[in-house]
């Protein structure tokens, strides 16, 4: 009995042996396990500071995204504006350009018929000097030349010291009109 007793307790201590082996297997497996879990926590830790550092990021790129759109929106109104006023002097320009060439136009051709009363008028003193009475045809002339320089010259020419017929000195009374003689 003594043997069996000692064969079981052989047994229960070769089963107290494995117990403590596989207690120490889970033991050293729980520590694997705790330490891949201390591992992952790190990895978490990191992960969320990343993200943090990500959104961070995400955050600063709108409102620089932002502010590069109001910049550019900004610059598009100022480019817009000066457009506008240069299409407004484009605009005006025309508009003058348009002015000045119609009366240059008209000038032109106010110059044109004076230049036609003075032949005109030139050509009848001539006559009138060879002894033919055209004193009311002078006068005319003179009138008609008088005319076509006030319309020939217009405000902005006053003083350019062009002169009609009456300021040459001649009367249009027909008094003085051709040299001297009557």
């Amino acid at each position: 009995m003594a043997t069996i007793l000692i064969s079981q307790m052989q047994q229960k201590i070769k089963r107290i042996e494995q117990f403590h082996k596989e207690v120490d297997t889970i033991k050293a497996e729980s520590l694997g396990w705790k330490e891949v879990k201390s591992q992952l926590q790190g990895m978490k830790e990191k992960i969320l500071t990343q993200a943090r550092k990500l959104e961070e990021l995400e955050a600063r790129l709108a409102s620089e995204l932002a502010k590069a759109k109001s910049e550019a929106e900004m610059a598009k109104a100022e480019a817009d504006a000066i457009v506008a006023v240069y299409r407004a002097d484009v605009e005006a320009t025309q508009v003058q350009a348009r002015e000045a060439t119609e009366t240059a136009q008209t000038r032109a051709y106010w110059i044109a018929e004076l230049a036609k009363c003075q032949f005109r008028r030139e050509t009848l003193e001539e006559i009138y000097a060879r002894g033919f009475d055209l004193t009311n045809e002078i006068i005319k002339a003179r009138e008609h030349e008088a005319e076509a320089g006030a319309l020939a010259t217009s405000d902005e020419d006053d003083d350019d010291g062009s002169k009609s017929g009456s300021e040459n000195g001649e009367d249009l009374d027909g008094e003085e009109v051709a040299s001297g003689e009557d």
